[in-house]
């Protein structure tokens, strides 16, 4: 008995480790969209749709080869039409404020996603929002005045704007999939690429982008590994870790997507914009500590 526990015990540490690696590579993967992003001289919304016409190629060939078991997982049209929306408009909101900020702005602005899902939260599935998620939101505001700030001297207002709602976004597409109970995340977000990848067609016709190995190749990268690989690391790996470890892991995000963007292009951040980054960081990563201690706590019947 001892024997089996200790194995049980080891086998358990091990696939933490690997789930823990996967969440890190996808992060790592997901802080180089900043860079190309910058780098690939087309319109905002022809890069997010051709980005996803690629992952949704991808992601549907994973579907076909590793389909879900029959009766595992169900979809409500509603929520998951809603959900693609949602996502589908994270990302051409995303790209457009890489193209009209810094990399930095735009990638930290995003990650106060948690903030705005707590209070959406609220607001749509009755999940009371507790002190801590009120404290990161004023320290979150408070960042983000540094951004605003920033953005008056420089002329990165607009784009300053895009990311918040970009993060907004982001954190609604969360509540969505909460509120799609014993669903398959991956067909909304397969949807979502579809989507974007429809809505590009008209902007690919006014502003037809430039085909060259220089633009191209980014595109494809992006498509394949950036997005499409990087979405199946994170389905392994949030099935090994916890919600919290795995967000603290892909922290590792804000902090590297800047960095690619200074080694290769020189863009750097303000003082302002690395202070008001710090603090909206710091406030969405203690935030959800707590939560998550106090989940813990809670008996197995109220989580």
């Amino acid at each position: 008995m001892a024997g089996n526990a200790a194995t049980d015990a080891y086998l358990g540490t091990t696939a933490r480790w690997k789930g823990q690696g996967a969440i890190f590579c996808c992060a790592f993967l997901w802080s180089t969209s900043g860079l190309f992003i910058k780098l690939i001289d087309w319109h905002p919304v022809v890069i997010a749709g051709a980005r996803s016409l690629i992952a949704a190629l991808f992601l549907l060939t994973i579907r076909l080869v590793f389909p879900p078991r029959a009766g595992s997982e169900k979809n409500r049209i509603g929520p998951l039409c809603i959900g693609a929306v949602v996502y589908a408009f994270t990302m051409i909101s995303f790209v457009t404020a890489n193209k009209l900020t810094s990399s930095a702005n735009a990638i930290v602005l995003q990650y106060s996603a948690p903030v705005w899902a707590a209070l959406l939260g609220w607001l749509l599935v009755k999940e009371k929002p507790h002190w801590e998620h009120w404290g990161a939101l004023v320290l979150v505001m408070g960042g983000m005045a540094l951004f605003f700030r920033d953005g008056l001297s420089t002329g990165h207002l607009l784009g300053d704007c895009i990311a918040i709602l970009s993060g907004i976004f982001f954190g609604a597409h969360s509540v969505v999939l909460r509120m799609m109970k014993n669903a398959n995340p991956r067909d909304s977000m397969l949807l979502a690429h579809v989507l974007n990848a429809a809505i590009s067609v008209p902007f690919i016709i006014i502003y037809t982008p430039q085909l060259t190995v220089q633009t191209v190749s980014p595109i494809i990268y992006m498509g394949l590994i950036q997005i499409g690989f990087a979405s199946v690391l994170f389905a392994y790996g949030i099935k090994r870790v916890s919600a919290v470890q795995a967000m603290l892991t892909a922290m590792i995000e804000p902090v590297l997507n800047p960095v690619w963007v200074l080694v290769v292009t020189g863009e750097k951040p303000s003082v302002s914009a690395l202070l008001g980054g710090g603090i909206i960081i710091i406030a969405v990563a203690a935030s959800s500590v707590i939560g998550k201690r106090r989940e813990l706590k809670l008996p197995a019947g109220r989580r």
